[in-house]
């Protein structure tokens, strides 16, 4: 995967792009980012925000190792599903993002 496909899987899964990084955000803080995908020119890094306020790297891939599950579509090579709680966070991310497009103003 290169960093359009990251990118664009990205904001698929419930993330929003925060500060120039695709992000996921607590939810009870919507607008703070604590997890983030760095995309550098040849490697992809996913960092979590510490309660102090500074980034640490969990995990770092290069594009060329990162490919997309067939079932899932979830990008392998990033360790993604061995965080504990990750994917819970995305699906919360992703439910806030559907639901704020439902409750929207009918269009007419």
């Amino acid at each position: 995967m290169d960093k359009d496909a990251l990118t664009d899987w990205a904001l698929r899964s419930g993330w929003q792009i925060i500060a120039g990084c695709p992000s996921l955000t607590k939810p009870s803080s919507p607008k703070e980012a604590i997890v983030r995908m760095v995309l550098k020119a040849t490697v992809v890094a996913i960092e979590a925000k510490k309660p102090a306020g500074k980034w640490e790297k969990i995990s770092s891939a290069s594009y060329a190792k990162v490919e997309p599950d067939p079932e899932s579509g979830l990008p392998i090579g990033l360790s993604l599903d061995t965080i504990p709680g990750f994917t819970m966070l995305m699906r919360d991310n992703k439910d806030r993002m559907v639901f704020a497009r439902m409750t929207g103003t009918p269009k007419a």
